[in-house]
């Protein structure tokens, strides 16, 4: 049975065999539904939080002062 994880942009859960991964300079691994979640974090460089259609949308990030 394929474990489902959530995507890095939109935070929804997809099936394991889907999506794509992105690894940056610094190695850290970006997991994305779709090219849309993909092009919205990488080239347009957007925030999650400010899109309507993501699960994150209305959160606050916690930790900052």
């Amino acid at each position: 049975m394929p474990r489902s994880r959530p995507c890095s942009f939109c935070g929804y859960e997809y099936p394991q065999s889907y999506g794509h991964l992105y690894i940056r300079n610094d190695g850290t691994a970006l997991w994305f539904c779709s090219s849309k979640c993909r092009k919205n974090s990488l080239k347009l460089k957007r925030d999650s939080r400010k899109l309507r259609w993501t699960k994150y949308y209305g959160k606050e990030e916690r930790g900052r002062a």
